[in-house]
C-alpha cells in the first residue's frame, strides 16, 4: 500500500461567537432526545467581520451513547451589509462528569471534550462568492449563555 498524501491544510477564517438561549426539549424520540437551541445575536471576527442575524436555530440529538448530534443553520451579516448563510453540522461529546459540567453551565477547559463542526457557506453577495467553494472545521467551546467557534478553512 502506498502511503498517503500529506493532509490538507487548515488556515484561520474567524471566530463566530453567538449567543445562545434556553435549551428546548421535544423529548425522546426513537434515536434520541431531539432538541433545539434558539440563536440570538453575535459576532463574527477574522477574514469575515461582523454581526450574527438573530433567528438561528440549533437542533441537536442527544443519542443514547451520550454523543450530541448538532445541526446549526444561520445567517451572518458582514460589515458590508452582504449577508452569508451558515450550515454547521457536527458533534459534541466527553466524559459524563464533563458534559454533566457543560449542562449546568460551567466553565470548562475545550480540551476536556470534543467540540467540532463542518461548515459550508451560501452567499449571492459577488465580493463574499468565494466563500460558496469553502469548506471549514470550527472547534467550538460552549459556554453558559453562548458558543464561540473558531473556524479553520480546509485547503
Amino acid at each position: 500500500m502506498s502511503a498517503l498524501p500529506p493532509p490538507p491544510e487548515l488556515a484561520s477564517l474567524c471566530r463566530i461567537t453567538c449567543e445562545v438561549d434556553a435549551l428546548v426539549s421535544l423529548g425522546a424520540a426513537p434515536a434520541g432526545e431531539r432538541r433545539y437551541v434558539p440563536l440570538g445575536g453575535g459576532t463574527v471576527e477574522g477574514e469575515l467581520t461582523g454581526t450574527l442575524v438573530p433567528g438561528g436555530v440549533d437542533w441537536q440529538l442527544l443519542r443514547a451513547d451520550g454523543v450530541l448530534e448538532i445541526a446549526a443553520h444561520y445567517v451572518l451579516r458582514l460589515d458590508d451589509g452582504s449577508l452569508v448563510e451558515v450550515q454547521s453540522n457536527g458533534l459534541r461529546h466527553g466524559p459524563a462528569e464533563v458534559m454533566a459540567r457543560l449542562a449546568r453551565g460551567e466553565a470548562v477547559a475545550p480540551h476536556e471534550y470534543f467540540f467540532r463542526t463542518l461548515m459550508r457557506f451560501t452567499t449571492g453577495a459577488p465580493a463574499w462568492a468565494h466563500l460558496n467553494k469553502v469548506m471549514a472545521i470550527a472547534v467550538g467551546r460552549r459556554e453558559a449563555r453562548r458558543v464561540v467557534l473558531d473556524v479553520y478553512r480546509l485547503g
